[in-house]
């Protein structure tokens, strides 16, 4: 949990993906992550949580449903949504917190 905290607290906004194994839609996800990541390069943190084995993180942020991506901006978490999401929309949504 304090890693978490201090992962969300760069300067740089972090994407949280919150999945599971066993997950088609985040399977689906992980490839435009990478695209995302590849794109931005060190102006964007990724890191990809996985539910089943952080049980606690996902309850404290209420993730209900996977894939859930949040994103955080020095710690705020200045967006959230659920589902697969395009890579040109996911950088647009990155950007805009610049």
């Amino acid at each position: 949990m304090s890693k978490f905290s201090e992962i969300i607290n760069q300067d740089v906004p972090v994407l949280v993906d919150f999945y599971a194994e066993w997950c088609g839609p985040c399977k689906t996800m992980s490839p435009i992550l990478k695209d995302v990541k590849d794109n931005l390069k060190e102006r964007v943190s990724i890191i990809k949580i996985d539910v089943d084995k952080n049980q606690e993180l996902a309850s404290k942020y209420q993730v209900r449903g996977v894939p859930t991506l949040l994103l955080f901006k020095k710690g705020k978490q200045v967006w959230r949504q659920s589902g697969v999401f395009q890579k040109n929309d996911l950088i647009n949504i990155i950007t805009a917190t610049y």
